[in-house]
């Protein structure tokens, strides 16, 4: 009896190893795409990061619609005459539908960012989300998404494939201003942007504070003409990431 005993004990044992093992391969397959989001391995997956036609450069925002951040950047890029990307979050969308619409109208690129800005804590609810999210950005703005950036740069294995269902193409960067912190002003997200921009780069700004620092993106703000102009200046044309020539 003895013997049969510690046999149970071994069977138990090894059965909770194999669940533990089993376990721990779901979270290794589901977060090992995160690492795409630090800035050496993003290197090593250009179209991922958008890079795209050396002579262009893609200027993107993310975390609008605001109902006072995204009018004014708006109004700053017409006096530039340059047209971006906007990543959207659908919660930010209904509270602030017209600017959304607004954003399509005045000629930019809508892409979805979300469906709230949180971390990839609920797998399970990714495909069910980005659904939601997808749907909503559509019907508000009358645009078609193209494109996905997932909160944080963190594509994981769910969030890739629920963007894969619809026809979603996930995107990073190439360089960021830094525009959320709180010390961020004009000139730091300027420098920090040109000192990490080149030909074919993809630029990361905010039209939002929803997930920053109150008023934090008056920096990305104030540091479009400098951003705009040196661009212009190498001989480059600014614009949104459907000019971007991204290879499939």
């Amino acid at each position: 009896m003895p013997t049969e005993s510690r046999k149970r004990g071994l069977t138990v044992t090894s059965a909770t190893g194999a669940g533990v093992a089993l376990v721990a391969a779901g979270v290794v397959a589901e977060f090992l795409p995160t690492v795409t989001a630090v800035s050496p391995v993003r290197r090593l997956c250009p179209t991922l990061a958008g890079r795209g036609d050396p002579g262009h450069v893609a200027l993107t925002f993310d975390d609008g619609p605001h109902p006072v951040a995204t009018p004014t950047v708006l109004r700053r890029l017409d006096e530039l005459a340059v047209r971006a990307t906007f990543f959207l979050l659908a919660e930010q969308v209904r509270e602030h539908p017209r600017v959304a619409y607004e954003t399509h109208e005045r000629g930019h690129e809508i892409a979805v960012h979300g469906l709230r800005h949180d971390p990839p804590t609920r797998p399970w609810r990714a495909g069910a989300d980005l659904a939601e999210a997808y749907r909503t950005i559509a019907d508000v703005t009358g645009a078609s998404p193209g494109w996905y950036r997932p909160p944080y740069g963190v594509l994981t294995t769910s969030r890739a494939a629920a963007a894969r269902r619809l026809g979603l193409r996930p995107v990073l960067w190439t360089a960021d201003g830094r525009d959320w912190v709180r010390d961020a002003d004009g000139d730091t997200v300027a420098r920090r942007v040109l000192s990490r921009v080149d030909g074919g780069g993809t630029i990361l700004l905010h039209d939002s504070d929803v997930a920053a620092v109150p008023g934090s993106w008056r920096s990305a703000l104030d540091a479009l003409d400098a951003v705009v102009g040196h661009c212009r200046t190498q001989g480059r044309l600014v614009g949104p990431l459907r000019d971007h020539g991204l290879r499939n």
